[in-house]
């Protein structure tokens, strides 16, 4: 060694810095990649995914390729230092090669390398991959070797390499990743993804119409009250009932009837025979399922029932669509904003229709209304002028009847 020139020294001394930079960085690209994206690209056919993929398969086979590779240049490289130190300081030079090559290994081989490769995996990923593929065929005995004896070191320990699996996502962690994604996509497609994802969550309970709202036809009235209400109507389908909403015989589909009205004979008669046939639908029935329903039914519209029969409120298609997308069209009367930032709310409206409009978080699992929230919190209906803390938000009672809280006004944080 002593008849090297030290400029061939310092030559190889750098080579072996870079060397090991290579295999730092190439070991942070690879293990960082994101595996949903890595998997798009090998869908596209791109060469430097595919290759990436193939390795990551046996990620212990390629951890031990890697840091064999490390390791090696890196006791090499101090070995080197170690000759060029004692060249210029002898004995003294050995502390001299330690503390300036582990510096330099630290910033140059390290940290530099492996910051880089955080940031920009795939551009590191992607060419190493094409490194390491023949690397792995022909020191594999080495590799094999190596791993062998770490999998047999982990057994000892109670770790069983073999019973590793892949990480699938999980409801939650697909939201998240989604409500990250706001600024890559408009913002009323991120919001129906959300909405979508959220639909096995949901029940048809929390987006029917409640039984006192539902408009319906008794067909035990006049004729000409019947007549009137069919002509006025902003509903295409109303349910029929006799004299109570359970007591449900049909929905009746105004286009059809009203064809019929002037017709000759037209009677109460007819229109019990134009009705179609009444969906009762369980109140814990999930939306998706419940779209899977309409949709095999042919159906758009069901009378929504609690566990003994009774009828406790009405959803349609468009309710279970409107989920999805959105209103479609915007009404703001049963929410106004003030200048102040407070809000003035109806308190029948939803609690998930309230978070929806405002942005809130309050708690969808319990009561279904605003209302039902306030009764639930105070177990007593709450006299105009209550103030009241709710979950974290602060509100006072505006208005109220006699069974119900009508008007709340929820103040800013």
């Amino acid at each position: 060694m002593n008849d090297i020139p030290l400029s061939m020294l310092f030559g190889i001394l750098a080579l072996l810095l870079f060397l090991s930079a290579f295999f730092s960085a190439s070991e942070t690209g690879l293990m960082t990649l994101n595996r949903y994206r890595l998997q798009h690209l090998v869908k596209q056919k791109h060469a430097g995914a595919i290759k990436a993929q193939r390795l990551l398969q046996r990620p212990d086979r390629l951890l031990g390729l890697i840091l064999l590779g490390n390791n090696f240049v890196n006791i090499l490289a101090s070995s080197l230092a170690t000759i060029i130190a004692m060249r210029f300081w002898g004995e003294a030079g050995i502390a001299v090669a330690a503390s300036g090559l582990t510096l330099m290994v630290l910033i140059f081989s390290e940290v530099a390398p492996k910051t880089l490769a955080a940031i920009k995996p795939e551009a590191i990923a992607f060419p190493a991959a094409y490194i390491y593929s023949p690397l792995l065929k022909l020191f594999y005995p080495v590799v094999w070797t190596v791993n062998l004896i770490a999998n047999i070191s982990l057994k000892l320990v109670g770790v069983n390499t073999s019973s590793v699996q892949e990480n699938s996502l999980g409801k939650e962690e697909l939201r998240t990743i989604v409500a990250e994604a706001e600024c890559l996509m408009p913002p009323r497609y991120h919001k129906m993804m959300l909405s979508i994802i959220d639909l096995e969550s949901a029940t048809v309970e929390d987006i029917m119409t409640p039984r006192n709202e539902i408009i319906g036809i008794d067909i035990d009235g006049s004729l000409e009250d019947i007549l009137s209400q069919i002509q006025q109507s902003k509903h295409t389908r109303l349910p029929v009932f006799k004299k109570t909403i359970d007591r449900v015989i049909g929905f009746l589909h105004l286009r059809t009837i009203l064809m019929c009205i002037n017709q000759a004979g037209f009677d109460k008669q007819a229109i019990i025979d134009s009705l179609l046939k009444p969906v009762f639908i369980p109140e814990s029935t999930p939306l998706h399922k419940q779209i899977h329903n309409f949709k095999a039914e042919k159906g758009r519209i069901g009378l929504v029932v609690d566990e003994y029969g009774d009828v406790q409120g009405l959803v349609t298609l468009d309710d279970l669509i409107q989920e999805i997308v959105g209103e479609f069209i915007s009404d703001d009367s049963c929410v106004k904003k003030h200048v102040d930032g407070s809000i003035t709310v109806d308190a029948s409206v939803t609690v998930r229709e309230f978070n929806r409009i405002t942005h809130s978080m309050l708690p969808t699992e319990g009561p279904k209304t605003i209302n039902g929230l306030i009764v639930e919190y105070m177990e007593t209906i709450p006299e105009p002028g209550t103030s009241v803390n709710l979950h974290g938000y602060h509100l006072e009672i505006i208005e109220r009847d006699e069974n119900t809280v009508k008007q709340v006004r929820f103040h800013p944080k």
